[in-house]
């Protein structure tokens, strides 16, 4: 009985070019925003995040020193939380956008089993592809973190960025 021919491999779907706009030279109107990022909070997390960064505070590590000091669980380090508010940032940005400079506030404490949501909203868009972007996250504790990011976007890129921007925010 001959073999069966194995069924041929889907063609992969091409990805459209985006379309070019010219990089808006202030501040857009309305102000664009952007699509949330739901971060799970692990025990992994708040531990590699605190190792990564060489905290070594037992509170990052240790739950039953995070209880002696007051805590019901260990917490995230405020490094671990500047990094993934950087992460959310140059995700929507895109690969070439450079980091200049992120001021963060943090509020309430992230525990291993809450959710970090992330919301972010351009403020400004500059003619030398420099972007600002205000962002906030939020567990069911309340609001973690408040932040400002500025990156430089280089001229090569900041048109796709205002089209990923753009595209990405666009009403349904």
């Amino acid at each position: 009985m001959p073999e069966p021919e194995p069924e041929p491999e889907p063609e992969p779907t091409p990805v459209p070019e985006p379309t070019a706009l010219p990089v808006p030279t202030a501040t857009p109107a309305p102000v664009r925003e952007l699509p949330p990022l739901a971060v799970p909070v692990t025990r992994t997390l708040i531990v590699a995040g605190a190792l990564a960064s060489r905290d070594f505070q037992d509170v990052h590590h240790d739950p039953e020193a995070a209880r002696a000091k007051g805590s019901p669980d260990i917490f995230m380090n405020i490094l671990t939380t500047n990094g993934l508010v950087g992460r959310y940032v140059t995700d929507h940005l895109g690969p070439r956008a450079r980091l200049r400079k992120v001021a963060i506030r943090l509020g309430a404490p992230c525990h291993p089993g809450d959710t970090l949501t992330l919301t972010g909203t351009v403020t400004a868009v500059h003619a030398d592809g420099t972007t600002e972007v205000r962002v906030v996250g939020d567990t069911s504790r309340g609001r973690h973190v408040t932040a400002t990011a500025t990156a430089a976007v280089t001229a090569t890129t900041a048109t796709a960025t205002a089209t990923a921007v753009l595209a990405a925010t666009e009403e349904p």
